[in-house]
């Protein structure tokens, strides 16, 4: 899906009963009126961390850039009808706290400067920013239904991230690697653990880890994530040897969390989210997968 900030749908055409859909059309009808992570996730009936996760998987935006997209959007259109007073009522409306920080976001958006955009009504410069899915989907499969897993306890490196540099994740996965196995390990699998940050502001925490015997030490350096008992949906991703396996797992996100969960039906539990590695695995070989288990509540 291709969609242009300046044309997006009108509240009428969007889905209500799709969770990201209604805070879309939440958006479209209070574009200009103070808005919020948190609020736009209570709209969608998603935590922030869940909302957040799906939307950008979905649409290619976070919640607030999509915000700040569709403002600039509006503002160009109220520029082409004439309907803005003046740059600097707009810029307000818009969010912004200057004309500054408006016409050098505007300008990003569209290429001129929003006087000149409303001078020349600038038909052939709406480039605003767009959404864009995957161009191949990636090859999943659903287990055919909730899976019940125990709990476990694991250890490895964590850190905190969010859109912006989500891309050092596998940097703790090369940290973690040299350390394996540790004592009283628990199997072979290794997994990549995801849980919502405290607060507002739609971040999460990822864990490079492995599985602990129950009662082992934790080695130092490292630290644990306990696991609880949960239901759990699965899908099983395999890999193409011959392509990037970052791509192939941003793309298996996008699908799984901005098309698959939607419309799943089952209402997802808060976390933590796992990345499951079968043992000895290489992303070159041929027949690879990992398992992404999304939790919901029983």
């Amino acid at each position: 899906m291709l969609l242009c900030m300046d044309d997006a749908p009108s509240p009428a055409s969007l889905s209500l009963a799709d969770p990201l859909e209604r805070a879309m059309a939440h958006v479209e009808a209070h574009a200009f009126e103070p808005m919020f992570l948190d609020g736009l996730a209570e709209v969608a009936g998603l935590s922030p961390y869940h909302f957040a996760r799906q939307f950008n998987a979905r649409y290619g935006l976070t919640p607030m850039a999509f915000v700040r997209a569709r403002r600039l959007g509006l503002a160009a259109r109220r520029l082409s009808a004439g309907e803005a007073d003046s740059l600097v009522e707009l810029a307000f409306d818009a969010g912004f706290e200057s004309q500054e920080g408006f016409t050098r976001a505007f300008k990003r958006a569209f290429g001129v400067s929003p006087g000149r955009y409303r001078r020349e009504r600038a038909a052939a410069s709406r480039k605003g920013p767009t959404m864009t899915d995957a161009a191949e989907a990636p090859r999943l499969t659903m287990h055919p239904g909730p899976r019940r897993e125990a709990g476990f306890r694991t250890v490895g490196l964590r850190a905190r991230f969010d859109e912006s540099n989500k891309a050092g994740i596998p940097a703790l996965w090369s940290s973690l690697s040299p350390r394996l196995p540790v004592e009283l390990q628990s199997g072979s699998r290794t997994y990549g653990v995801m849980w919502a940050t405290d607060g507002p502001g739609g971040g999460f925490h990822y864990q490079a880890s492995v599985a602990l015997e129950p009662g082992a030490p934790i080695p130092d350096g490292l630290e644990i994530k306990d696991v609880p008992a949960q239901t759990y949906l699965v899908f099983r991703h395999e890999l193409d040897p011959a392509d990037n396996i970052h791509a192939q797992m941003q793309a298996a996100v996008r699908e799984i969390w901005g098309v698959r969960l939607p419309a799943c039906g089952y209402k997802l539990a808060r976390g933590p989210d796992l990345e499951v590695y079968p043992p000895n695995f290489d992303p070159g070989c041929a027949g690879a997968w990992v398992e992404w288990w999304i939790p919901i509540e029983a």
